[in-house]
């Protein structure tokens, strides 16, 4: 089985920074997109920022220029560096990831459990 499990959120207050991190464990082949995703109360699930596997980087309107996706193949991870933070930005981010495990299968999409970010004023 595949687990993506994230670690980083927490409080801070307007204008600060935090670093998110996601590790993927279990039987994996490749790993090709990964992403960071979020629900801020009463809202819809967004995209945040995906990164393809050649390192094509993609960001949500609200978070360009403020936030940094990249990634660590050898160590299977996917971080989100985020600065100059605002309330806005308060919700639940989860990682995901497109996994293929073994040569010949399918590749799924997994998803972490999610870590919260809350942004004071």
């Amino acid at each position: 089985q595949v687990q993506l499990v994230e670690s980083g959120g927490g409080l801070v207050q307007q204008g600060g920074s935090l670093r998110l991190s996601c590790v993927a464990s279990g039987t994996i082949f490749s790993i090709y997109t990964m992403a960071w995703y979020r629900q801020g109360p009463g809202k819809q699930r967004e995209l945040v920022a995906s990164i393809t596997s050649d390192r094509t980087a993609n960001y949500g309107n609200s978070v360009k220029d403020r936030f940094t996706i990249f990634r660590d193949d050898a160590q299977k991870t996917v971080n989100l560096q985020m600065n100059s933070l605002k309330p806005e930005d308060t919700g639940v981010y989860a990682c995901m990831a497109d996994i293929r495990q073994r040569v010949g299968m399918a590749q799924y999409r997994y998803w972490g459990q999610g870590t919260q970010v809350t942004v004071s004023s």
